[in-house]
């Protein structure tokens, strides 16, 4: 093996090693056993599956290359660290210059032309104008929204988010990129939040009745 190799992969093993920080940010979203949150690790292998299963319903989208997309863009969050949709406090533009900067020290660990390779991926991601981008993005927002509805709310009840404030902040990303994904996750939403306001007007109900 010529020093050119070695080197080439001892530069590759590096940034798999660092990989495994990945492991270690934790989100909000819990798992659907609730024993746990979730890690970003594990956020972003559920994410390639979605890829490779819902890729039907979207139209020009490559099911590998959105995969790939949806496995590089939370890499950054190894410096940047997690930024939650519902979080009131967040700054996108310091988030937008954390998450630049750890792309190109953590993708910057590759030999070249990968390095440059994986940040073009993750710029992509982060532009969402090609198709790949877009049905990315909405898996994105499908996968914890999913998560949601199987967990008596998650992460909207604990930031009391309404059910108008969810339709905003998912319905135009996952609608823009898939119709029909959309129409049923509209349908999951309405129904946690009909089971919501029911379990509120019953707990009323037996409140009143014990006055």
């Amino acid at each position: 093996m010529t020093m050119d190799a070695a080197s080439k992969i001892r530069k590759q093993f590096a940034f798999l090693a660092e990989l495994d920080q990945l492991k270690s940010v934790i989100r909000q979203s819990p798992l659907i056993n609730r024993t746990r949150y979730e890690n970003s690790a594990e956020h972003s292998w559920h994410l390639a599956i979605f890829a490779i299963v819902l890729s039907e319903h979207a139209d020009g989208v490559d099911p590998l290359a959105v995969a790939t997309l949806l496995l590089v863009h939370d890499i950054v969050e190894i410096d940047a660290g997690d930024t939650p949709l519902h979080d009131p406090g967040r700054d996108i533009g310091v988030v937008n210059i954390k998450e630049r900067d750890a792309a190109r020290r953590i993708f910057g660990l590759l030999p070249e032309p990968q390095a440059t390779h994986l940040l073009s991926l993750w710029e992509e991601f982060e532009a969402n104008e090609t198709p790949n981008a877009q049905f990315a993005k909405a898996l994105d927002r499908l996968q914890p929204l999913l998560l949601n509805t199987l967990t008596d709310g998650g992460t909207w009840t604990r930031n009391n988010i309404t059910q108008e404030q969810v339709m905003q902040r998912y319905g135009p990303v996952i609608e823009g990129a898939s119709k029909s994904l959309w129409v049923e996750a509209a349908a999951l939403i309405r129904r946690h939040f009909s089971k919501v306001e029911g379990a509120e007007e019953a707990k009323t109900d037996s409140v009143e009745s014990n006055v």
